[in-house]
């Protein structure tokens, strides 16, 4: 579903991505961790066509990102760490907005936005106008937006910041739910208990580059204990100290 082959992207002399190379499978869900800085947002800002690489290729659901944006992007959802809304809008004005953009049908829209206001308990705040919501309040609406059109690939950069713990819990299981519906996920988060979790694979970036990638079982492997957390081995991979066995560097699935 998602492919990237020498994805690299440069700002004059900084290298933010540096030639990754990765597949991710329709279905999963897909941890991309690192430091601050490490290429994170980057990485999805190409991936979803707001920026152009430097060299390299990106394909979403066999289009190429480039080439084909209008295609990829019509099957794929966005939702941004800094909500970017129409605060004269209401919740419901704003999600309908959106679903008229991709074209779905009315009626399908009006029984997705509801279930999932009900789901997020935005009921009652979704007639309210923007401007009024509180930055997790923005997030959760953001997200019945991306999820209106029923996207086959999310792109979602820090999802849960700013939520409290049951509305956290909520976005989790819902998007657990759409990947058992084939959808695949692509989430970043700093929460590395909710990647540890959640995730069916993670990989991990640091200062541009993918130093590991793999299930938790074949990230463990590569340690000298089989109950590192995922805390150990990000540390263990994203520090200049070596950590136990693991250095950066070493091969990783």
């Amino acid at each position: 579903m998602i492919t990237t082959a020498e994805l690299t992207k440069t700002f004059g002399k900084l290298v933010a991505v540096d030639r990754l190379t990765m597949e991710i499978e329709s279905g999963e869900f897909f941890g991309f961790l690192g430091p601050n800085g490490a290429g994170k947002t980057t990485t999805i800002n190409m991936l979803t066509g707001l920026i152009r690489p430097t060299s390299g290729v990106a394909s979403v659901c066999g289009y190429d990102v480039q080439t084909q944006p209008l295609q990829a992007k019509s099957i794929t959802g966005l939702m941004p760490d800094t909500p970017q809304l129409y605060e004269t809008l209401t919740g419901r004005q704003f999600v309908r907005l959106i679903a008229d953009i991709y074209g779905v049908p009315s009626k399908q829209s009006e029984e997705r936005m509801e279930h999932m206001l009900d789901m997020l308990d935005m009921r009652d705040p979704g007639g309210d106008l923007i401007k009024s919501y509180s930055y997790g309040m923005q997030k959760k609406i953001l997200l019945v937006a991306v999820l209106v059109h029923a996207p086959r690939v999310l792109f979602l950069d820090e999802p849960t910041s700013g939520l409290d713990p049951k509305s956290a819990r909520t976005v989790k299981e819902m998007l657990r739910e759409q990947c058992d519906l084939g959808c695949t996920v692509f989430m970043t988060t700093h929460i590395l208990e909710v990647a540890e979790r959640v995730c069916d694979r993670i990989g991990i970036i640091d200062k541009g580059r993918l130093v590991a990638v793999g299930t938790m079982s074949e990230l463990r492997k590569h340690s000298a204990a089989s109950d590192l957390s995922l805390e150990d081995i990000f540390l263990a991979l994203t520090d200049d100290t070596e950590f136990n066995t693991i250095e950066k560097g070493d091969e990783l699935p």
